[in-house]
């Protein structure tokens, strides 16, 4: 049997797997079927949980959307793997240095049950997103179809995110426009789409249409892509509460050379198995 454990972040939901005391060895259709609401155990994000074989780093994290695809960051889901970590007796440090594809994050435990990340640099250069253009700047005119264009910011939070300005987020297209972007010829590896309303100079709505997942009730590296950008264009405060359909997030950025930093809850639901022989008969 292999044991898991779900867990989600402001309703953005995974399944948790502990692959140190475990052998996992997971193919793309196996990850689909687990992912699935209807014939598997559903989620958004399927969470690896790996030994690090860096000096500098206590566990590996690894993320795989509910297609299938490896990607190498994700806020809520760095939240739930902190709190995994010590729920489970896997360690007894506050902080914890953590291995993703993308570098070292460092989620912190708090008092009060919060979980706050130090979500490293955001990368502007469209090399680093990766984002195909001839230059880079604070925003950019993409085109969606012949005729429509909209107005982004990209950048990387570890992942690639493009962020649209828009006046009702509950109006907002994010369907269909944000699948359009998902996918566009531009972003090589695909990208995260958030659409963010602002509320006031310390408050913005948001929502986020991940790259394999669709649309989530939260997204963690959306909702730093989306402050960082308003306060790169004037528009927002240092430290913002994000509002998002499954709750909130407080997210700060002291300044240009410095770290995102992420506050928010990790929630456990429930521990299970599946069987091996369901998995490898697919």
């Amino acid at each position: 049997m292999l044991k898991f454990s779900k867990m989600h972040g402001l309703g953005n939901d995974f399944v948790v797997i502990n692959a140190i005391s475990q052998s996992v060895q997971l193919t793309t259709r196996q990850i689909r079927f687990i992912a699935d609401r209807h014939i598997g155990i559903g989620c958004d994000q399927l969470l690896l949980v790996e030994k690090s074989e860096r000096d500098d780093a206590d566990f590996r994290y690894r993320i795989f959307n509910a297609d299938g695809g490896e990607v190498a960051q994700c806020g809520n889901g760095a939240r739930c793997f902190a709190r995994y970590l010590r729920d489970n007796g896997l360690t007894d440090k506050d902080t914890i240095a953590v291995e993703t594809a993308s570098g070292i994050i460092y989620p912190t435990l708090q008092a009060d049950g919060q979980v706050c990340v130090d979500m490293g640099k955001p990368q502007f250069l469209p090399q680093q997103i990766p984002f195909q253009v001839t230059e880079q700047s604070n925003t950019y005119m993409l085109v969606v179809e012949p005729g429509h264009q909209v107005e982004i910011a990209a950048l990387s939070m570890g992942n690639p995110h493009a962020v649209l300005l828009v006046d009702d987020i509950s109006k907002a297209p994010v369907a269909e426009l944000g699948a359009k972007i998902e996918n566009h010829a531009q972003f090589p590896q695909r990208v995260n789409v958030g659409f963010m309303q602002l509320v006031d100079h310390e408050h913005i709505r948001l929502r986020v249409y991940e790259r394999g997942s669709a649309e989530t009730s939260a997204c963690g590296t959306g909702a730093c892509a989306a402050v960082v950008s308003g306060i790169r264009r004037g528009l927002l405060a240092r430290q913002v509460t994000v509002l998002l359909q499954g709750g909130s997030l407080e997210i700060s950025w002291p300044d240009e050379q410095s770290s995102v930093w992420m506050t928010g809850p990790a929630q456990h639901v429930f521990d299970g198995e599946i069987a091996w022989a369901t998995l490898n008969s697919l």
